[in-house]
């Protein structure tokens, strides 16, 4: 199992590479070099002869034309996506800026267009040289002209979203899309796969790591099988998201510490994928941030926005209650598949904190924001979860608090306080 990569840190790595301007493009490339070399192959083949004949100028023309206006579409492309992630980060927040990047839709463009200049500048160098008969020289006709109409198919789908790429409407729904894949993941195994923390009971001894940085991945299966290597459980005390200092342990190890002086711990250590930032794919909290950040922005007198922190507050509302919404019926739990690793369960208190805080904060003198949010917190209390009804109704107070501290108008106190009344209803 130790040479083995788990699904889990496929998932990641997969994940990493995507927000790389280059994959997508160095792929097409060498895939465009190859379509290019694989038409050579119908000459030597039993249906060359049934294939029509075509003229080499009209094959010429076609890949010159595509040739002398990729790279001019490309640089243009490129362009507009730099200006499109700079309005990302400076007009919602720059930790929105991977989730902008890893956009499919442009770096499928990207990739197209570029692609394509490399098969028309390969291919017309072979086409000059003689490198194709005419069965050779129809087959490249026929895909010149597929790569026209992916060209075109793509360019027309990629102008109509680099127009709304970077709005901040654009990222906030790609942020709650971020976070709503990690609430679901952590919602469908609270403890990553792995047993409570109640079920160990014996003192440990805790593993820091040599990096300062934020965890970003927890490989359980790589854990799993260095504890069952060393006869050891883990107690695992640093979650995706958070910061790893020296004085913070990643872990704790139990068992006999007499034994443990003679353990290795490199294995549990590299089990942890540290790196500068946090990441969004098993960290549900960050959304939560960045989603804070957005609405925090929108309500800072240069920008006084406060329609944004209200469709923020929307999306927080949905993502938070996809904990009281579970996929299938509750069944009588099976066996964790990592039992000799426990996890805590991300604590909703915290959740909320981050949030509500920020926006309660900020959007304390704003009465429309206000009233959105002790609705979103009065829909939230509604649900049957005894933790998120009981972290509500604090935001609840303490929004309300914050409110009427700020407030001057008395109106405006008698709107919130009767919206903080009213039925628990969006």
């Amino acid at each position: 199992m130790n040479s083995l990569i788990s699904l889990d840190r496929l998932r990641f790595l997969f994940n990493r590479f995507s927000e790389r301007l280059w994959v997508r493009p160095l792929a097409v490339c060498f895939l465009s070099i190859a379509a290019v070399f694989a038409a050579k192959f119908i000459d030597g083949s039993a249906v060359a002869n049934q294939m029509p004949s075509i003229a080499q100028d009209s094959v010429e023309t076609l890949l010159s034309l595509l040739a002398s206006s990729m790279l001019v579409i490309a640089t243009f492309s490129v362009g507009s996506m730099v200006s499109a992630y700079a309005a990302a980060s400076s007009s919602a927040t720059p930790r929105a800026f991977s989730l902008v990047v890893a956009d499919d839709v442009s770096q499928n463009a990207l990739s197209t267009f570029v692609g394509a200049f490399i098969f028309s500048v390969v291919a017309l160098t072979a086409v000059k040289n003689a490198f194709y008969n005419e069965a050779g020289l129809f087959i490249l006709f026929v895909l010149t002209a597929i790569v026209f109409a992916v060209v075109i198919l793509t360019f027309v789908r990629w102008v109509d979203n680099i127009a709304r790429l970077g709005r901040v409407g654009s990222t906030i729904e790609k942020v709650e899309k971020a976070t709503e894949n990690a609430f679901i993941r952590r919602r469908d195994k609270p403890r990553l796969g792995g047993i409570s923390i109640s079920d160990i009971t014996s003192e440990g001894v805790d593993v820091f790591s040599p990096t300062i940085g934020y965890v970003q991945h927890i490989d359980m299966a790589a854990l799993q099988d260095w504890a069952q290597r060393v006869d050891a459980h883990i107690v695992v005390s640093a979650l995706p998201g958070t910061l790893t200092t020296a004085d913070k342990p990643l872990a704790s190890v139990h068992m006999s510490s007499s034994a443990l002086s003679n353990v290795d711990c490199t294995g549990l250590i590299k089990s942890f994928h540290i790196g500068n930032d946090r990441t969004f794919e098993d960290d549900p909290r960050f959304g939560l941030v960045t989603l804070s950040e957005i609405a925090a922005r929108a309500l800072s007198p240069a920008v006084n926005d406060p329609g944004t922190a209200i469709k923020v507050t929307g999306s927080l509302v949905r993502l938070i209650s996809l904990i009281d919404q579970p996929e299938q019926p509750e069944q009588p739990e099976s066996k964790p598949k990592y039992d000799r690793v426990a996890v805590p369960e991300v604590a909703l208190q915290d959740m909320f904190d981050d949030a509500f805080t920020a926006i309660a904060r900020d959007g304390a003198g704003i009465i429309e924001v206000c009233i959105r949010l002790q609705k979103a917190l009065a829909s939230l209390e509604s649900l049957n979860n005894k933790e998120i009804k009981k972290a509500a109704q604090y935001h609840r107070r303490l929004a309300l608090k914050r409110a009427c501290n700020v407030l001057d108008i008395e109106e405006d106190l008698i709107a919130i306080k009767k919206a903080a009344r009213e039925d628990k209803s969006m």
